[in-house]
């Protein structure tokens, strides 16, 4: 019985870390403050927050979406998303910033 020990204790750390995952694309929240309607340009917010999860359109303008979501088995499930719709100038038309994360 000594032996299956280290065999009981391998499977339940892969059962932990097998409860664990995350989808998106992390991005910092720094500069989430200073976006401003109708100042902010697409060229800067590449530059806060580099290149965005996701691209589409809405009604001719470009929206961008991050998104960063992480769970685990033992804990629950943390998100953080930022979607900024850019005019046709390019410049932020509005945004919404939403997170649960500790940050």
């Amino acid at each position: 019985m000594k032996h299956l020990a280290p065999l009981f204790s391998a499977m339940l750390i892969t059962l932990v870390l097998a409860g664990c995952g995350t989808s998106g694309k992390n991005f910092p929240v720094l500069h989430i403050g200073e976006i401003q309607n109708g100042v902010t340009t697409q060229s800067q917010i590449l530059d806060w927050f580099n290149l965005p999860w996701t691209e589409g359109m809405r009604n001719g303008d470009t929206l961008w979406t991050y998104q960063f979501d992480s769970w685990s088995a033992v804990d629950e499930g943390k998100s953080k998303e930022l979607v900024i719709l850019f005019d046709q100038k390019n410049v932020v038309k509005a945004y919404r910033y939403a997170s649960n994360m500790d940050e």
